[in-house]
C-alpha cells in the first residue's frame, strides 16, 4: 500500500463543494478536488441515488464497483428537489459552498433556484461549473450525452477499429474522463482567480468539444492536411512503427518514436539494411511506405517469444511493453503501487485505484470511504442549520 502521508494540510482545505452531478464526468472531477481537501457534498435522489450506484455486478454491499471508483472523500446528502423543502435545502447548501457542480439537462437547475444567475446574485464569488452534454444553445442542447454517444459524434469510433471492419467504441469511458478533467481544471483556476479578484466564475464544460480537443492529432491531421483518418487496427496514423505485433506467443507493443530507434530495432531482428533503405530512412518515408514495411516486421517478430524481444528492445532504449490483462496490471509493481486500501466500516476494506496527484511524494490520504446514500445528511443539514 502507497505511503499516503500528508503533514500538513490539503491544498482545498476549507473549500466546499455543492456537487449535482451523476455518473462519470462531474464525480471524477468533484472526486479529484476531494482527493486535494475540498469538502465534497454529493447531492443525491432518495431512494436510488447516483445512476452508477446501480451499474454492476460487481457490487460491494449496495453499490456497484463503478460508483465505489468515483466517489472516494465525499459526502451524500439525499434531497428530493422536486419538494419545497427539498430544493430549499439544496439551495441553502449551494449558496454555503465555494463551488457548485451539476451536469442536468440546461435549464433543469433554474427549475429549482439552483442555477448560476439565481446563486451568483446572492453569492458573487461562487464558483459553477456546469458540465453539459452538447453545449447550452442550439438544437442539440437538450440531448442526453454519454460516453459511447459522443465517440460516435466525435469521430473516435470511426479511426478505431481495424480497417474492413465496424466502427469499434474504445474500451474504457475516456471521453467522459477527458470531460471531468476539464472541468476539474476549470474550477482550479476559478479558485485561483477568486483570490485576486473575489469573483466567481461560470464555468461549462461540454462533453463533445472537450471529446472534440481530446482528437488532437487526427484533428488537426484533417484540419490542417485534409486528410479523414481511417481505423488502422493498433498502428498510428502519424508514427511507424508505432503499434502491436504479434511474437511466437503473445502479442506486445513497439513504439519507436524516431529514426534512431527504428535503426535499434532493424538491428534487434538481425535486419539491419532495412533501416539504410530509403523508402524506410525516415519517418516519414515510413508513414508512406507502412505497407511495405510492417509485413516484414511481422513476419521477422514471429519468430521468437515475447519476452526475448522485449529484453532485447530494452536493452538499446527502444520503448515496448507486453498486452497486460487487468489483473496482471495489478501483479507489476508500478501497478501495485497505485492500489490504495480504503477502510470502510460497513462495507469492509476496498481496494481502489489512487489519485495518481502525488504531493511531496505521498498520495493524497483517503479521508472518508464512497458514502452510503444519505449517509451525511442529518449531519450536513446541521451544520447548515448552525450557519
Amino acid at each position: 500500500m502507497p505511503d499516503d502521508a500528508q503533514d500538513h494540510p490539503l491544498p482545498l482545505t476549507g473549500i466546499r463543494v455543492a456537487d449535482f452531478s451523476r455518473v462519470l464526468a462531474g464525480p471524477l472531477a468533484t472526486m479529484l478536488l476531494a482527493d486535494l481537501g475540498a469538502d465534497v457534498i454529493k447531492v443525491e435522489r432518495p431512494g436510488s441515488g447516483d445512476d452508477t450506484r446501480a451499474w454492476g455486478p460487481p457490487f460491494v454491499g449496495e453499490d456497484a464497483a463503478y460508483f465505489l471508483a468515483l466517489n472516494r472523500n465525499k459526502r451524500s446528502v439525499a434531497l428530493d428537489l422536486q419538494t419545497p423543502e427539498g430544493a430549499t435545502a439544496a439551495r441553502r447548501l449551494a449558496l454555503a459552498s465555494d463551488v457548485v457542480v451539476e451536469n442536468f439537462r440546461p435549464g433543469l437547475m433554474a427549475r429549482f433556484g439552483l442555477d448560476h444567475a439565481s446563486l451568483a446574485a446572492e453569492r458573487p464569488d461562487l464558483v459553477y461549473c456546469s458540465l453539459v452534454a452538447f453545449g447550452e444553445e442550439g438544437e442539440s442542447a437538450s440531448r442526453p450525452g454519454y460516453d459511447i454517444i459522443v465517440q460516435a459524434l466525435s469521430g473516435l469510433m470511426s479511426f478505431t477499429g481495424h480497417p474492413g471492419g465496424e466502427p469499434t467504441k474504445v474500451g474504457g469511458a475516456l471521453l467522459d474522463v477527458v470531460c471531468g478533467l476539464y472541468a476539474a481544471n476549470g474550477i482550479l483556476a476559478a479558485l485561483v482567480d477568486r483570490r485576486t479578484t473575489g469573483r466567481g466564475r461560470r464555468i461549462v464544460v461540454s462533453l463533445y468539444e472537450a471529446s472534440l480537443a481530446a482528437m488532437v492529432n487526427q484533428a488537426a491531421n484533417y484540419l490542417l492536411g485534409g486528410i479523414v483518418p481511417g481505423p488502422l487496427g493498433n498502428q498510428h496514423p502519424n508514427i511507424v512503427p508505432y503499434q502491436l505485433f504479434q511474437a511466437a506467443d503473445r502479442p506486445f507493443i513497439l513504439a519507436a518514436g524516431n529514426d534512431r530507434m527504428f535503426e535499434r530495432t532493424c538491428e534487434v531482428l538481425g535486419m539491419p539494411e532495412l533501416a539504410r533503405e530509403e523508402r524506410f530512412a525516415t519517418n516519414e518515408a515510413r508513414v508512406r511506405n507502412r505497407d511495405a514495411l510492417i509485413p516484414m516486421l511481422a513476419e521477422a517478430f514471429r519468430r521468437r517469444p515475447a519476452a526475448e524481444w522485449l529484453a532485447a528492445l530494452e536493452r538499446v532504449g527502444v520503448p515496448c511493453a507486453p498486452v497486460l490483462r487487468m489483473d496482471e496490471v495489478f501483479d507489476t509493481p508500478e501497478g501495485a503501487r497505485m492500489v490504495q486500501e480504503v477502510p470502510d466500516p460497513v462495507r469492509g476494506p476496498l481496494r481502489l485505484v489512487a489519485d495518481p496527484i502525488r504531493l511531496d511524494g505521498a498520495l493524497p490520504p483517503v479521508r472518508l470511504p464512497p458514502p452510503r446514500l444519505g449517509e451525511h445528511t442529518e449531519e450536513v443539514l446541521r451544520e447548515l442549520e448552525r450557519g
